[in-house]
């Protein structure tokens, strides 16, 4: 692991890409493809357990792929080469370099979402409970930066947990686009037929293609963008987070944690670690997502360098993902949230987040426009006098600061939010238990 390692992954995501992990996924391509040619009688029947029983060496793979050019050839020269000479022959046949390397991938991306999951569900969770708990909370809401109306702090969680939702929601559908095995041949076209071709896939637990993906890169694209898209759903959480755990806000507060948060020269720091994580993936994400965008011009029926380029691209994703995940996790979790200084930011600008009930109330004495005219000019004398905005607009405007509407108004969309997220937990135990199962995507 490298000195940072430990913050942009986890030890199981970069497990989960190590070359051991790696090896193994092509081992078990080769077995998958060995099982269904020998049912077909086009192999010998011992071939797949004697695939799996080989131990390819990964430096020496290493090594000959830099002159090979992809890590497939000398794995299958040492696979041949560790095999009796009545079972080499038929290792491969009718499979080229990219069926091998593309399917094993598929084999580690399933390993992959599989990681992720676990946390995206304690996140859901997590924020689920922050939304119920807090829904009668009252805070600022803020846009451009600046007080604008009250909300609750729940409604703030709720809003997090959507975005997470909407990311987990859409799994199943993904894994359905995405978890097909690969098996065209020199160009495309396999030999053998499309119904080999599908045994081959169910072999692998995995679904199929209604042709060659060779160079039909969208599925490698949009499993890109998914993972960018659910580290951008993580990043507004961090980005509010952060700033609410400022010295100025003061109302949020991130799990304690031993060691963590510290600063090299000011001892009383307690910096947002798991905001900065977060925020630190979603900002190195989208250069990756843009490396598997481009291979999608991918020339004729094997192209040079973008089909290459996925390879450090979609393992680098996932690493940031896991990582932000972890900090979601943990911060859904464990978030501190201080309601009295959330009430009293509420009464910092002197009773201004009620500018635009205020502006209703008297709209049907003055109409809209002299009702927005008039607070419009109260909002100035505020910020010139100090003076509290109902002090300014006199004893007529009292009912337009009562927090209890802004209370009650959010309760249906929390309510709405926690089902949608309910129903995003159920899309991952869907996913889950497919691939505990073995099965392959509906």
């Amino acid at each position: 692991m490298t000195l940072d390692g430990g913050l942009f992954t986890t030890p199981a995501m970069t497990a989960c890409f190590a070359d051991a992990a790696r090896l193994q996924a092509m081992l078990n391509v080769e077995a998958a493809l060995a099982r269904v040619q020998a049912a077909a009688g086009q192999a010998p029947e011992g071939l797949a357990a004697a695939i799996l029983a080989t131990t390819p060496d990964p430096a020496a793979i290493g090594a000959a792929a830099s002159i090979a050019g992809v890590p497939s050839i000398p794995f299958l020269k040492a696979l041949q080469a560790s095999l009796p000479p009545e079972l080499e022959a038929a290792v491969h046949m009718g499979a080229t370099s990219q069926d091998l390397m593309d399917t094993a991938a598929v084999l580690l991306w399933r390993d992959a979402i599989a990681l992720l999951l676990p946390d995206i569900d304690r996140a859901l969770a997590g924020l689920a409970a922050l939304a119920d708990v807090h829904r009668a909370t009252p805070c600022a809401g803020r846009t451009y930066g600046q007080h604008a109306a009250p909300v609750t702090f729940g409604f703030k969680a709720a809003v997090w947990l959507t975005g997470i939702a909407d990311a987990a929601a859409a799994l199943p559908t993904l894994c359905d686009r995405v978890l097909v095995a690969s098996l065209g041949g020199p160009v495309g076209m396999y030999a053998r037929g499309p119904a080999q071709a599908d045994a081959f896939a169910r072999a692998l637990g995995l679904g199929t293609a209604p042709i060659a993906w060779h160079t039909v890169r969208g599925r490698v694209a949009e499993l890109g963008q998914w993972l960018c898209l659910l580290l951008g759903s993580l990043a507004k959480m961090a980005t509010d987070v952060q700033h609410l755990a400022t010295t100025e806000a003061a109302e949020l507060q991130e799990p304690p944690m031993p060691g963590r948060g510290g600063s090299s020269a000011m001892p009383h720091k307690q910096n947002p670690v798991g905001c900065t994580i977060i925020l630190a993936a979603h900002m190195a994400a989208p250069g990756h997502a843009a490396t598997l965008l481009h291979a999608m011009a991918a020339a004729h029926e094997r192209p040079a360098g973008a089909w290459h380029a996925e390879w450090q691209a979609l393992p680098a994703l996932f690493g940031l993902a896991a990582a932000a995940c972890r900090e979601g996790a943990w911060l859904a979790e464990g978030l501190i949230v201080h309601p009295a200084r959330m009430r009293s930011n509420l009464d910092m600008t002197q009773g201004l987040l009620f500018a635009d009930r205020a502006a209703a109330l008297l709209t049907p004495s003055l109409g809209r426009a002299g009702a927005h005219g008039r607070v419009t000019e109260a909002a100035a004398t505020v910020r010139d006098t100090g003076r509290p905005l109902p002090d300014v607009l006199g004893p007529d405007s009292a009912a337009a600061f009562d927090l209890a509407p802004a209370i009650a108004a959010v309760d249906p969309w929390i309510d709405r939010a926690l089902a949608h997220a309910a129903q995003a937990r159920r899309s991952i135990a869907d996913v889950t238990a497919r691939q505990r199962g073995g099965r392959p995507p509906a």
